[in-house]
C-alpha cells in the first residue's frame, strides 16, 4: 500500500479554494434609496418603464378624407334638407281647397205632418283644408245669411243641413237649393213635397 503524497514530493502542490465554494454566492453589497415617498422605496434615477399606448401609435400625419368624400356628404345633407322644406311648404302652400261635386237630398216621401224635412248637401272636395261658404234658398221666399263650413285636411266630404219645418194640414211643393259661394260658385237643389190631410 502506497502513502500519501507528502509536502516533500516535488511534484505535489496545495490549492486553496475560495470561500464561495463551500458558503454560496457572495452577498450582495447594500444598496440605499436615493428617496423615501411615504411607503414606498424609490430606487435609481426614478424612471419608470414606458407604459404601451392605449391605441396603435403611427408615424406621420393621418390621412386626410379626399374633397369629394366630404362634398358627397354635405350634398346628400342638403338634398334632404331641401326635400323636408318642399314638402312643409307644399303641405302649408300647396294646392288649396277645391270642390269637385255638390249634391242635395231629402227623404223623397216628403216630411209627416207638422215636422221638418232635413235637407242635406253633401260637398266633395280635394281633400285640403279651407273654409265653404254658403247659404241656402228656399222655395217659400226665404233666404238664410252666410254660413261657414272648416273642413280640416283630409276630409274630402262636407255635409251641410237645412232644417225646414212644415205645419197645418194641406199640400206644399217644395224646393231646396244650396248655393255655395267660395271657394267656387257651386248650385244644387232637391225638391220634395209636403202632404198632410186633417
Amino acid at each position: 500500500m502506497s502513502s500519501p503524497r507528502g509536502p516533500e514530493d516535488e511534484d505535489y502542490s496545495a490549492t486553496v479554494l475560495g470561500s464561495h465554494w463551500f458558503t454560496g454566492p457572495p452577498e450582495p453589497a447594500e444598496v440605499t434609496p436615493d428617496r423615501v415617498e411615504g411607503s414606498v422605496l424609490r430606487f435609481g434615477p426614478g424612471v419608470t418603464a414606458a407604459m404601451p399606448a392605449p391605441f396603435p401609435v403611427t408615424a406621420g400625419a393621418p390621412p386626410r378624407p379626399g374633397r369629394g368624400a366630404g362634398l358627397r356628404r354635405y350634398t346628400l345633407a342638403a338634398v334632404v334638407l331641401l326635400a323636408v322644406l318642399a314638402y312643409l311648404g307644399w303641405q302649408r302652400y300647396g294646392p288649396a281647397l277645391e270642390v269637385r261635386d255638390v249634391a242635395v237630398t231629402t227623404d223623397a216621401a216628403g216630411p209627416p205632418c207638422d215636422t221638418a224635412a232635413d235637407v242635406v248637401a253633401v260637398v266633395r272636395t280635394n281633400g285640403r283644408p279651407g273654409t265653404l261658404t254658403y247659404h241656402w234658398v228656399r222655395s217659400d221666399g226665404t233666404r238664410s245669411e252666410q254660413l261657414t263650413e272648416r273642413v280640416p285636411r283630409g276630409q274630402r266630404e262636407a255635409r251641410l243641413h237645412l232644417l225646414w219645418t212644415f205645419k197645418g194640414a194641406g199640400t206644399y211643393s217644395a224646393r231646396a237649393e244650396l248655393r255655395l259661394d267660395s271657394p267656387a260658385e257651386h248650385t244644387a237643389a232637391v225638391e220634395f213635397t209636403y202632404r198632410c190631410r186633417p
